[in-house]
């Protein structure tokens, strides 16, 4: 039998219920500090658009803090070159969206180049 989700013994259904500042003191100290100081408009229009859209939104809002009412919803959070999907779920409550998009790859090292070391300079160009 699958556990049931709770937020500091709250569950999904009663966390939607809340109101913003209500929702603020079950955060932890850094989400409640910004919930606290309200949402930016870029926040504010991001989440009157995830009400209503039934694509994909897509956002360069990184520091947006995931609220109970965005979860189940598909997102696309910009990394610095391209918009990377991410499916919202209950776990993520409290998270910021930029926690779930990493803005840097792995780097990937393959065999050096032509000129790179003296006796590579001597090998054959195909």
């Amino acid at each position: 039998m699958p556990r049931e989700f709770t937020y500091y013994g709250k569950k999904l259904e009663e966390l939607k219920q809340l109101s913003l500042e209500e929702l603020s003191k079950l955060m932890p100290a850094r989400q409640r500090r910004s919930l606290k100081r309200g949402l930016s408009e870029q926040q504010k229009k991001l989440v009157a658009k995830m009400k209503i859209a039934k694509k994909p939104v897509k956002t360069h809002c990184r520091n947006m803090i995931i609220l109970p009412e965005m979860v189940g919803k598909l997102i696309q959070v910009y990394n610095g070159k391209s918009f990377i999907p991410v499916q919202l779920t209950d776990e993520m409550i409290g998270h910021c969206l930029g926690e779930f998009v990493f803005t840097r790859q792995k780097v990937k090292h393959s065999a050096p180049g032509i000129g790179a070391t003296k006796s590579s300079a001597a090998m054959s160009v195909k």
